[in-house]
């Protein structure tokens, strides 16, 4: 039978979360912007059940801002999905 997915934002929906990104901490210093890079991706994934996910620029850029040692410790996106990805722009 076709393949029927349950909970996520919807198609076209939209939705904000709030990520927490403390557990990003425990990395090694330099690492610790790429972990929440791909921490942000896997809550992502894991809210949506979408495989695909695309970051926003803005998204990178605030991850980035204060350098590779030192992300923010919550970050607040909104997501829309189209079709088969999931978007995520910064909120703010």
């Amino acid at each position: 039978m076709g393949e029927e997915r349950k909970g996520g934002v919807g198609e076209g929906g939209e939705r904000i979360y709030t990520i927490p990104l403390r557990k990003v901490k425990k990395a090694a210093r330099w690492k610790r912007s790429n972990r929440a890079i791909a921490e942000i991706r896997g809550f992502l994934r894991r809210h949506t059940k979408s495989e695909e996910v695309v970051l926003d620029a803005a998204v990178n850029e605030k991850v980035w801002q204060r350098g590779s040692q030192k992300p923010p410790s919550r970050i607040r996106v909104r997501v829309t999905e189209e079709e088969e990805r999931v978007r995520a722009e910064l909120v703010e």
